[in-house]
């Protein structure tokens, strides 16, 4: 699915009433029924409604709601925040019609004495749209005040008002609606997808309203939201007569003296995502280990007992990972120099793979090409300095990838996959659970073996943070969030892989 900048949504808008055709107010009419349903299937019906709408297009969205919602047998009431006596068009069409209905009471306040909320209520929001590009304040940045300090739960119309759809570095975080949910017209926004608006958005929807494929499919966009249609396009189907050899060698670098566990992780999660051969190096002190707890991995032994050191001969392999588990000795980080100087082929670096390079800031210029980097933030943050959110670290992370012609897989929800020419892939699956540690190890496993098997780097980063996430995703929804653990990802993945082709 596309990610869109807000300005772009408007002109998507404009292009369907031209070209499907169909009057505004007549789009407005079927999006607003589209967040009835919507609103009507996650909420209780037997609560009361109260519609916020402002003068604009997003408040004759919610005048349009709240008279659908009393059709449907729901008690609402309406609250038109006029700041200036400009009502759009469509808002005063909108207007006209709830004064068919009585029983459907209307006030325009003021002063936000002359509102007051409930707590048994629900708010829907629908003061301002996607299309804001100010700070509020005065009035307005009162309501938005008692909205949040009523209590009640909140529904926000295609974004909580006072929240920029792109860049919120700016803006005031107490002129913004704070909603529990968050009901998106056709595409998500990209400020959804940043950890510190989650406050203002909560759960959020995308709702589809028919607009116009044509526009969709020719707008260009460097943000994307990876789901299940996207991954079905990138995954390859196995032929009869392959063999091991069809699939690939990797070779994992991984562990150290009491993190062999990471090296386990991921050596199992690269067998089953469906690698023909895997080698995994580690120090002497973790050959036994291996050999028990991985049969079906070839061991290559350092000649260091409790870390690593040394380089083989890695032209055999056709991919190689580096990092979970492996401390950050100064051998260890000789090795990665090697490492990054002597490879011919990109790699897939984690964890202390990167906390070394962190290190040694000019090992970055040795990172081969298309080489992916899998950091969580405070990883990304030892690379590149520190970020005031996670909005700027993306930031960073485009202009890191594009530095140094590398793919960034940049974890957490909504994990991003960013590549050198700017676009960034926002992941759909995964789910808090997978808060534990381990999971990042299984998440190299995954993506070191789609790269053996002869994944482009780009197609190997997205398809592996999808399949990981959605191996989260049926664990909690057969078992629990928190009963999740590293081992349960590597376990779900047949499942996963099993869902993904059907």
């Amino acid at each position: 699915m596309k990610i869109f900048a807000t300005n772009q949504i408007s002109n998507i808008d404009k292009y369907t009433i031209l070209n499907e055709p169909i009057k505004s107010i007549n789009l407005m009419e079927r999006a607003s029924n589209a967040i009835s349903i919507k609103i009507l299937d996650i909420l209780p019906k037997e609560k009361d409604f109260v519609v916020v709408s402002g003068p604009g297009n997003n408040g004759g969205d919610g005048l349009a709601i709240a008279r659908i919602l009393h059709k449907s047998g729901i008690k609402v009431k309406v609250i038109l925040v006029d700041l200036n006596g400009k009502i759009s068009d469509d808002c005063l069409i909108n207007i006209e019609r709830l004064k068919l209905f009585p029983e459907i009471k209307i006030s325009f306040p003021k002063n936000v004495n002359e509102i007051n909320f409930n707590s048994n209520e629900v708010i829907i929001d629908a003061l301002f749209g996607s299309g804001l590009t100010r700070n509020l304040d005065g009035f307005v940045f009162d309501v938005v005040q008692k909205i949040n300090n009523s209590g009640c739960k909140v529904v926000s119309i295609d974004i909580p008002s006072g929240l920029f759809g792109e860049d919120n570095l700016n803006n005031n975080p107490e002129a913004i609606v704070k909603a529990n949910y968050t009901l998106s017209l056709q595409f998500p926004k990209l400020s959804f997808f940043f950890a510190e608006n989650n406050i203002y958005t909560g759960k959020w929807y995308v709702l589809p309203i028919g607009l116009h494929d044509e526009i969709i499919n020719s707008e260009k966009t460097n943000f994307f939201f990876t789901d299940s249609k996207f991954s079905k396009c990138i995954i390859k189907n196995r032929e009869t007569f392959s063999h091991k050899g069809s699939f690939g060698h990797a070779i994992l670098f991984s562990g150290s003296k009491g993190k062999i566990g990471a090296a386990i992780l991921a050596s199992r999660a690269c067998l089953q995502s469906g690698v023909g051969l895997l080698t995994t190096h580690v120090p002497k002190c973790g050959n036994d280990i291996m050999q028990i707890a991985v049969p079906e991995s070839m061991s290559s032994i350092d000649k260091e007992e409790n870390f690593i050191s040394n380089l083989p001969d890695i032209d055999l392999y056709n991919a190689i990972g580096v990092g979970p588990g492996m401390g950050t000795e100064k051998a260890t980080a000789n090795f990665i120099k090697l490492l990054l100087q002597g490879s011919s082929k990109p790699l897939i670096i984690d964890a202390d793979g990167l906390n070394i390079i962190s290190e040694n800031k000019e090992f970055l210029s040795l990172i081969p090409k298309g080489s992916i980097l899998t950091p969580h933030p405070k990883e990304f943050d030892r690379l590149t300095g520190g970020s005031e959110t996670s909005f700027q670290r993306h930031l960073k992370a485009i202009e890191f990838a594009a530095k140094y012609s590398v793919y960034i897989v940049l974890k957490g929800a909504y994990s991003q996959v960013i590549s050198p020419n700017g676009k960034c892939y926002f992941n759909s699956t995964g789910n808090p659970g997978m808060a534990t540690g381990g999971s990042g190890d299984v998440l190299t496993g995954i993506i070191l073996s789609f790269l053996a098997q002869g994944y482009s780097s780009l197609n190997a980063a997205i398809l592996g943070v999808y399949i990981h996430g959605l191996a989260g995703d049926l664990y909690a929804e057969e078992y629990s969030l928190e009963s999740l653990i590293a081992g349960d990802l590597i376990k779900m993945l047949g499942k996963a892989f099993n869902k993904l082709h059907s």
